[in-house]
């Protein structure tokens, strides 16, 4: 996985194959729902987290690799955010790849891990139009508990124990773009009402997964921010903020809107790839903690 070349004209041409309006830039135009834009009413096969490993590998084409996985909140409150993501990936694609020619892109889909029956959906790592396809079949089951919080670090688990990236030979980690509106859960549960982690994932767990103890297994391998997305009325800005807080400073946790979600984007990974120790596998505890 991981061949090939993102290009705004392929971009173009896969969303007019798919009905919709594209302008000169190559961005997707006009008004979609969720509905219309992400039409799974299921977990795609090719999405399913059980019993995987996602390889992001040097190559020829890509010798320096970096592993970025975007992880998108799916449950009811989030669909329009994903829907801004899908119509400007071609502008996001596009600015990377004039700076950071070798990125490639694993999409995930985290729900609820206490209550949904598909909290997590993964897709391949990929560098080329594959990254738009995996996109749209993301299942948005529209779930969620009565908690405060969505199991965001599902992702650092995946990240840190479902992943082979070549960067980490070379002493580099990869990224991690969690989105979305609520809380950072403070755990992730091994058994929930639907599902849970080792239902979703395969693995066999003793105890659920603490965050403070994910943290420090994932910020070995990964760099991690969130975007914290207001796009809505009783957003619980103090309390998210705390909560992240705990373990991500102002550069790792960002407050964003629809509209300038993809200029965040692009500017971790366009930032990461130009600081040559901003990714170092080496002495970074301290980077991104604030303290415990």
């Amino acid at each position: 996985m991981g061949s090939g070349t993102w290009t705004r004209e392929a971009y173009a041409t896969y969303s007019v194959t798919k009905g919709m309006s594209v302008d000169s830039l190559g961005e997707i135009t006009g008004s979609y729902s969720n509905q219309e834009m992400f039409k799974s009413r299921h977990l795609d096969v090719a999405l399913d987290p059980c019993n995987v490993i996602r390889e992001c590998c040097d190559s020829d084409e890509h010798p320096n690799t970096l592993p970025v996985i975007l992880a998108l909140d799916v449950t009811g409150s989030m669909g329009q955010t994903a829907v801004e993501v899908a119509k400007k990936l071609n502008t996001i694609m596009t600015e990377l790849y004039k700076k950071v020619t070798d990125v490639e892109f694993m999409i995930m889909g985290i729900g609820d891990l206490a209550y949904d029956a598909s909290p997590i959906q993964a897709s391949q790592f990929e560098s080329d139009i594959r990254i738009a396809e995996q996109l749209d079949k993301l299942y948005f089951e529209f779930g969620g508990g009565g908690n405060n919080y969505e199991s965001y670090t599902a992702a650092w688990y995946f990240g840190a124990r479902h992943t082979k990236l070549d960067c980490w030979n070379r002493g580099k980690r990869g990224i991690i773009i969690t989105m979305g509106d609520e809380r950072l859960n403070p755990y992730l549960p091994i058994r929930g009402t639907r599902s849970g982690l080792e239902a979703s994932t395969g693995d066999k767990l003793q105890s659920d997964v603490e965050t403070k103890d994910l943290y420090e297994e994932t910020i070995q391998k990964f760099d991690i921010y969130h975007l914290d997305v207001n796009h809505r009325s009783g957003w619980d800005s103090e309390g998210i903020e705390a909560s992240f807080k705990e373990y991500l400073d102002d550069k790792h946790f960002r407050r964003v809107n629809l509209n300038n979600i993809a200029d965040e984007i692009i500017d971790i990974i366009i930032s990461a790839s130009d600081t040559s120790d901003s990714n170092t596998v080496l002495d970074i505890k301290e980077e991104n903690c604030i303290a415990w």
